[in-house]
């Protein structure tokens, strides 16, 4: 989504770097920069004056002119007004002293309302909480039943006591749906309603009723984060006519410029509080004004990275998983247990790309195939739980079966084997203190570098490597590509051939051993 706006930033402060001393036109130069790039995100011509202004009058003051590194300077300026016109602190939702808590959902059509309403089900959910999801879009067809089927897909209690596609009331509905879940003991109502292709009166007229009917705790409105401009005409006429008290921005996931979810909160005045970043219902997540800025700057997520790791993994099992890896008794099966709980946390490409200075590798993470990740499952599922335990096991008739029954060839089942022995061997010689291989152990660690003083053994001549008598075996030997750092043959991740894949993304070789 804020590709391009992180490219041209990233841009402006390239020319910052290096410098010690920021003169006016230095300032002018990247102030510039940053406009162009805020004006080509589709951010308010407003929102945008508002915000260089801000940048030029505090870049230009003491705090920058007295740091160490003025450059930086900037960026910690840049990067603390960015979260200033996101909202500033984390706004969360605010529950009924008496349940259950309203939460009445208001945009347009095809801005993804129906779907939003099951995905921040599950996670009211997973918060421990029983949402019933009310059917007061009565008009769009089949909308009712879109409804009950996110509502089932996320557990909850659907309410839909009118089949809609243009029929019943849907106040009388809202109102009855907050009756229900109260006799039934829900602690949260959230309340679907219909939606127009562009703003209306009888639209605003109905989702006023609807608020009248039922005096929500809160009123989302939900904006497809990709219309640009016409965010601001949108969310004024819905805070007009309705009064929203946060914002929920779907689609966060498109290839869209990104100047609805800057401009919103600084023209209405009211916090973005949730976005939806994919498809699954899994893809939904709590607004941090800090974390997006950081995201938009290049400078990564890791809080969001721990809080989905902390929800994938247990802690006693990973506690297992790592006694056994310094054990040296971590098996193919502890493998795939830990790919299956890495799947949890989503695509790679995502996770990956929450880790600073990873926007530089943006299009090989739009590239990279998921299905790669799926290869390796598969192969390590056609194992016998004998050859899972004891990889050493598996032999060439093996591989041939290994590699049939998983719909891959040969070499994938050797690149995976040999890459397993290699990560296993590294992660024992770093639990045992002896660091990363081809890197000097620390002195006094276990498996670390000699104390000052001790006797060095001399250096023995390394043999050079043995040759086969036969002309043509020796031939072919030294035709055969040798294997380095990567693997063999050019081997991508997971020991997949990545020639025919050109820019393909490859997982860095220190993340796969961690994996």
């Amino acid at each position: 989504m804020f590709d391009t706006l992180q490219d041209r930033l990233q841009s402006a402060f390239k020319n910052l770097r290096g410098k010690g001393k920021l003169s006016e036109a230095d300032i002018d130069a990247v102030a510039r920069e940053i406009r162009i790039a805020l004006l080509d995100a589709d951010v308010a011509v407003s929102v945008v004056r508002e915000f260089i202004g801000r940048i030029k009058e505090r870049a230009s003051g003491s705090e920058v002119s007295t740091a160490l590194n003025p450059a930086q300077q900037v960026i910690k300026i840049v990067n603390e007004e960015l979260v200033s016109i996101l909202g500033g602190e984390t706004r969360r939702l605010q529950y009924a002293k008496n349940p259950p808590t309203v939460i009445m959902l208001a945009g347009l059509q095809g801005a993804g309302k129906t779907t939003l309403a099951g995905k921040l089900a599950l996670w009211l959910k997973d918060q421990g909480m029983s949402p019933m999801l009310v059917a007061c879009d009565l008009q769009r067809p089949n909308a009712v039943n879109q409804l009950q089927v996110v509502g089932g897909q996320a557990g909850a209690t659907v309410y839909a006591p009118e089949p809609g596609n243009g029929t019943g009331d849907p106040v009388k509905v809202a109102r009855d749906g907050v009756a229900e879940a109260r006799r039934t003991l829900h602690d949260v109502v959230i309340v679907d309603t219909a939606g127009r292709l562009a703003i209306d009166a009888e639209l605003m007229k109905q989702a006023a009723d609807i608020r009248t009917a039922v005096d929500p705790d809160e009123v989302l409105f939900v904006i497809d984060a990709m219309i640009g401009q016409d965010a601001v005409a949108t969310a004024e006429a819905f805070l007009e006519g309705v009064d929203f008290t946060g914002v929920v921005l779907s689609k966060l996931d498109g290839d869209a410029r990104g100047g609805a979810a800057l401009s919103v909160r600084s023209v209405t005045g009211r916090p973005v509080m949730f976005a939806s970043t994919g498809e699954k219902l899994t893809d939904f997540e709590q607004f941090h004004p800090d974390r997006m800025a950081s995201r938009i700057l290049d400078m990564g997520d890791m809080l969001t990275l721990i809080e989905q790791a902390e929800k994938a993994f247990d802690a006693d099992e990973a506690e297992v998983a790592a006694a056994k890896l310094a054990g040296g008794s971590f098996t193919l099966h502890d493998f795939l247990a830990q790919m299956e709980t890495l799947s949890k946390m989503g695509s790679m490409s995502k996770l990956v790309g929450m880790m600073p200075g990873m926007g530089q590798y943006k299009d090989q993470l739009a590239n990279f195939d998921e299905r790669e990740v799926d290869k390796v499952k598969a192969i390590i599922r056609s194992m016998t739980p004998k050859e899972r335990d004891n990889p050493k096991l598996i032999d060439g008739s093996r591989r041939a079966r290994i590699s049939a029954g998983s719909g891959t060839k040969v070499q994938d089942v050797n690149g995976l084997v040999d890459r397993f022995f290699d990560a296993r061997k590294m992660m024992q010689q770093m639990a045992k203190g002896g660091g990363m291989p081809g890197m000097p152990g620390m002195p006094g660690m276990p498996g670390g570098g000699k104390r000052a003083g001790a006797k060095q053994k001399p250096q023995q001549k390394k043999k050079g490597k043995r040759q086969s008598g036969n002309p043509a075996k020796r031939a072919a030997v030294e035709s055969t590509p040798q294997q380095d750092g990567t693997g063999k043959d050019g081997a991508g991740a997971f020991g997949f051939d990545q020639s025919a894949q050109g820019k393909d993304f490859e997982i860095p070789k220190e993340l796969r051993d961690l994996m």
